[in-house]
């Protein structure tokens, strides 16, 4: 990609160099996220058929030495890592804030991802765990920062490169994403767990390289702290975490003591934060009583976006834990003769994001030239009608494999085509809502908020599945179908009090 740097006299002054015609340091942005994005994934696609290895949920013939749990709790810990990582983005987005700024919390969190995943690349389930707490805490501090660095390399909101540029950008994500469970997911699953987690480590460890030499070509404003902690605020900080670590471990200590630990002991009470901090807050935030009325009217409208997301991305992440064992586990492993590992599914989503987002963005254009462009109203209801349908579509294979059968490859294609149309009419349009709705006041801390929607949604999933709380059967076609027409009836329900939600918005469209 370093071969893609340009001399573009008509975008920039004098012989300065570019990337596409935009900012240098564009390139360094898109490797880093790019590399970071092909380790997350590619773990991310091992994840759940690693955790399933060896249990009774396991394919037959599938590679051993995983830690063969049943498929319940392989979708519950799956759920938990997931919402944990968005939930990390709002204190990342903080600590880039008030403490070491973005540039060196991204370097931060790019050292904890890579040892992370060399955590994993050992055996055993202590260090499994360890590595994915690990994993986790770095994305979340990476995710919010690195998008804030490449908004500071142009001159202000009104650059009109700006939007091209995180164009750019997030095809980085899309790239990382497709190529990671081709090659990780190849070699994890077929030749050595551990070496596809070490595979992901390399990964990020040359995203990390690729960041540290370019830094000279970034915008000196991500070396600063925006609004550093003072002494006394920064005493006090430190003062709370100390006792509420030591509460922690004194807590853990003596249930490990006593021999009652077990997972449960971590994942549910991290399932129940998962729901209480997003839910906290919203309230927060709409009872502030420095909001202006037209800010707190928009709260009110942003709540129905938000549930809505919480819904959408609920079922949507199961393309990852239940889409995911189902294909290892129910569908075959070879189209038209050509045999490849479950694993690579997860490349099916990016490349059709890849594929479609382009059309998508030509269709909105051409319908908003006719006067007719649906409204992001509309548009959620539509993403959430979609989401819903691929689940319905998910009750056909779910029945035909009923009886031991194995389903076609293409089964899992549909359904994960029908879910990336309805990610389109929801993401975009989500992150764009939550920046016009934002109060001022709470300006940075909106796209946390907006995060903080894919928290509750997998923690809903994984109090759902988890045995010791609801013990849910995900796969089976009651809750699919449950899960598909709640998707539905919720985007039928915002498109019929669509007029309300607009009040709310006052004058966003």
């Amino acid at each position: 990609m370093a071969s893609s740097l340009t001399k573009d006299s008509a975008s920039t002054t004098g012989s300065q160099k570019t990337f596409f015609g935009h900012p240098r340091g564009l390139a360094t942005l898109f490797m880093t996220e790019m590399w970071e994005r092909f380790s997350f994934y590619g773990m991310r696609a091992l994840l759940v058929v690693y955790l399933l290895s060896g249990g009774p949920d396991a394919k037959d013939g599938s590679l051993g030495g995983g830690l063969g749990m049943d498929l319940a709790t392989t979708t519950a810990i799956y759920s938990v890592y997931l919402s944990m990582v968005y939930l990390l983005a709002m204190p990342g987005g903080w600590l880039g804030d008030r403490v070491w700024g973005p540039r060196k919390t991204v370097a931060i969190a790019a050292m904890t991802i890579m040892a992370g995943h060399l955590v994993l690349a050992l055996p055993g389930q202590p260090t499994f765990f360890v590595g994915l707490a690990l994993v986790a805490l770095g994305s979340g501090l990476l995710k919010a920062n690195i998008s804030t660095m490449v908004g500071h390399l142009y001159d202000g909101p009104n650059d009109p490169r700006r939007d091209g540029g995180f164009t750019i950008f997030y095809m980085g994500i899309n790239v990382g994403a497709f190529f990671a469970p081709l090659i990780i997911g190849t070699v994890g699953q077929t030749v050595n767990w551990h070496l596809g987690f070490a595979l992901a480590a390399v990964g990020m460890a040359l995203g990390l390289m690729i960041f540290l030499f370019g830094t000279r070509n970034l915008s000196p404003q991500s070396s600063l702290v925006p609004k550093p902690l003072a002494a006394e605020e920064r005493a006090s900080w430190l003062r709370k975490g100390l006792i509420w670590l030591i509460v922690a471990a004194v807590f853990y200590g003596i249930v490990g003591l006593t021999g009652h630990f077990t997972l449960n002991w971590a994942m549910i009470p991290l399932t129940v934060i998962g729901l209480i901090i997003p839910a906290g807050v919203l309230i927060r935030i709409k009872r502030d009583k420095e909001l202006s009325a037209g800010e707190q009217s928009k709260m009110t409208g942003y709540i129905w976006f938000f549930v809505a997301a919480a819904v959408f991305w609920m079922i949507y992440d199961q393309g990852g834990s239940t889409v995911q064992a189902f294909g290892e586990t129910k569908a075959s492993g070879a189209l038209l003769g050509f045999e490849f590992p479950s694993s690579w599914y997860q490349s099916l989503n990016p490349v059709f994001v890849m594929a479609l987002a382009p059309v998508f963005a030509w269709i909105w254009l051409w319908l908003n030239r006719k006067g007719s462009e649906p409204s992001t109203v509309a548009k959620f209801s539509a993403g959430l009608f979609f989401v819903g349908v691929s689940f319905f579509f998910f009750l056909v294979p779910l029945t035909m494999s009923s009886d031991g059968n194995l389903v076609s490859p293409m089964w899992l294609v549909g359904i994960y085509l029908i879910q990336t149309v309805g990610e389109l009419c929801l993401s975009p349009v989500g992150l764009s809502v939550t920046t016009k709705m934002a109060p001022a006041k709470y300006a940075s801390q909106m796209m946390g908020v907006w995060f903080l929607a894919v928290t509750a949604g997998d923690s809903i999933t994984g109090l759902l599945s988890n045995p010791a709380v609801f013990g849910v059967d995900l796969n089976g076609t009651t809750a699919v179908a449950m899960e598909a027409a709640l998707a539905v009836l919720a985007g039928v329900a915002v498109y019929m009090y669509r007029k309300k939600v607009k009040e709310h918005m006052g004058e966003v469209r």
